[in-house]
């Protein structure tokens, strides 16, 4: 969705600014698009918070602090990353029943502000509870932007760029905190959910679970590794442990990266880097 207001952008009209929002952290990423480059990538985690309003204290902070994101942009897209979502087929959606959809699976407020996103070259919808806080303070800040759920952003890339297989084939998005499964059959969407964990005993019994629910077997089951994980970490070692085929999946990004920057692994920062 794009919420709109009259913007003075002069010089600087191929800056582009994705920002993603969630309990447990924020994530910058600016690009030059005319050049193909990222200009600036930064990832902040913390404990996670418990209101929507300590978010956008820690987000105003962030933007005060560095320069660069107080620059006028040509282009920006806020991210929103929670629990509150459901994907419904489009065929079976009406925008004047967005709360129906989301009521049996999540808890949602009788005041909450509704959403929903197009998943590009498919027939899904996604409907969710954007921050509205979050919203205002940007519009308020930058003019014009884009909103989008997280997860519209993750299905959407992996559907559209992963490769067409007879047989299932999972990915495991990592975060802070949180991690979400795609489960994906022919490029069609089998699955999708997410999980809050705090140990890596939380994290295998998730995972496992969700193979034995879906009847999945874990010596023949493909499973790809996205975001906040690396090689050799508590993580990686049990989800090893237990399923024979893992790899790390790829970002799909198109960009070359800052000199300055430090370049992240191939398998970080998808959600970002796709949602330009």
């Amino acid at each position: 969705m794009t919420q709109n207001k009259e913007s003075n952008i002069l010089q600087n009209n191929y800056k582009e600014l994705s920002i993603q929002v969630s309990l447990s952290g924020l994530s910058f990423c600016i690009i030059n698009s005319a050049l193909r480059k990222v200009e600036y990538l930064k990832n902040i985690s913390f404990n996670k918070l418990s209101v929507p309003e300590a978010i956008l204290d820690k987000l105003k902070e962030h933007i005060a602090s560095e320069n660069i994101l107080e620059q006028d942009m040509n282009r920006v897209v806020v991210l929103h990353q929670n629990e509150l979502s459901t994907f419904v087929p489009k065929p079976l959606f009406s925008n004047n029943n967005l709360s129906d959809y989301l009521k049996y699976n999540v808890k949602i407020l009788d005041n909450d502000f509704i959403a929903y996103d197009e998943i590009k070259n498919t027939d899904l919808i996604n409907v969710y509870v954007p921050y509205t806080n979050i919203n205002n303070y940007i519009f308020d800040k930058f003019g014009e932007f884009e909103y989008k759920h997280f997860s519209s952003v993750l299905v959407e890339t992996l559907l559209n760029k992963s490769q067409k297989k007879e047989t299932p084939v999972m990915y495991l998005n990592v975060s802070v905190n949180y991690f979400e499964i795609v489960l994906i059959k022919n490029r069609q969407l089998l699955l999708y959910n997410t999980f809050e964990f705090f140990t890596k005993e939380d994290f295998i019994y998730y995972l496992l679970f969700t193979v034995e629910q879906l009847e999945l077997n874990p010596e023949v089951l493909t499973l790809y590794l996205l975001g906040d994980i690396e090689k050799g970490d508590e993580l990686y070692e049990i989800t090893y442990k237990y399923i024979r085929n893992v790899e790390f999946g790829t970002n799909y990004s198109i960009y070359n990266v800052s000199e300055d920057i430090t370049p992240p692994q191939t398998h970080e920062n998808l959600i970002l880097f796709n949602s330009f």
